[in-house]
């Protein structure tokens, strides 16, 4: 069993980092290391994860994780939080990709429900719980009931932070406000939370929380870091600055994510609007729609 080093400070901002195919379908590593330096340096992320479902995990091998991995490491490592999605719905697969990203020098793991399998809340304490108990990397939970069919309920929650000392931080994407509320006000000083929908990031700094994992950060994440920013020293500040990007937000989840976010960074001169299987690129009328949203930020 692994012993945990200890906490490490993965900063207040950090995207979901989509992940650039060539047009045969492999992966663009080399436009994945320009990608992440111009998140950390232009768009002032703190950090990033890779290969998490905004990356297209569930179509990713191993092996394309942890090189994705080891490229963004050699890329912005030295300045940047890298924490890598190594959670499945097959917790022995989760351990061996946890095991294998400690060895490469991930600055922390993120491990998402168990999607499809619905295991109960049981089940979601025996999952996490085991594959944290074999890493000495700090741990990131993904609560996102919509997309998992199951959510973390903030009882199990705090057992597990209070049973296992690595789980340190949450992406809150349920959705329920009154439920980020909760996990806000029960954890225990030190824990983490961080929005997982950029939506609702002033609404989760207002009851506690510590940051956001972004999508739209990838095209705005210098207004974004303002909003976190803003929102612990003046609130009319932080609400002016969330309003500007409440259209773009809405564009960046106007198709199947990462679709959008791909088309969008794109304008900004990445080749990155390449999808696997069985996600599409957008037709022409959603195009249009991100276009519209994305002039204020066309050169973010």
């Amino acid at each position: 069993m692994a012993q945990f080093q200890g906490p490490r400070d993965w900063g207040r901002l950090l995207t979901a980092m989509l992940t650039p195919f060539h047009a045969d379908g492999t992966v663009n590593y080399e436009e994945a290391a320009k990608i992440a330096a111009h998140l950390v340096d232009e768009q002032k992320n703190d950090g990033l994860v890779v290969s998490g479902t905004t990356g297209e995990s569930p179509t990713l091998s191993d092996e394309e994780k942890l090189s994705l991995l080891t490229t963004v490491l050699d890329a912005v490592g030295d300045r940047a939080s890298v924490v890598f999605g190594a959670g499945t719905y097959d917790t022995k697969h989760s351990i061996h990709l946890a095991e294998e990203a400690e060895k490469r020098g991930a600055h922390g793991i993120m491990l998402v429900n168990p999607y499809y399998s619905k295991p109960g809340q049981a089940g979601l304490y025996a999952h996490f719980s085991t594959i944290a108990k074999q890493t000495s990397l700090p741990v990131m939970l993904y609560n996102i009931m919509p997309r998992s069919a199951i959510n973390l309920e903030t009882p199990t929650l705090l057992k597990l932070i209070e049973d296992v000392p690595n789980i340190v931080a949450v992406k809150e994407a349920s959705g329920s406000l009154p439920q980020i509320t909760e996990v806000c006000a029960k954890s225990p000083a030190g824990f983490r939370i961080y929005s997982g929908d950029d939506a609702l990031i002033l609404p989760t700094m207002a009851v506690g929380g510590h940051g956001l994992v972004s999508v739209a950060a990838h095209v705005a994440g210098r207004e974004l870091k303002t909003v976190i920013e803003k929102s612990l020293t003046d609130l009319a500040a932080a609400q002016k600055a969330n309003n500007r990007l409440v259209d773009l937000i809405k564009a960046v989840f106007s198709a199947p994510s990462p679709t959008p976010i791909k088309y969008m960074l794109s304008l900004n001169g990445f080749d990155c609007e390449d999808v696997r299987l069985p996600l599409v690129k957008l037709d022409e009328s959603q195009k249009a729609v991100v276009r519209a949203a994305m002039k204020p930020f066309a050169h973010a």
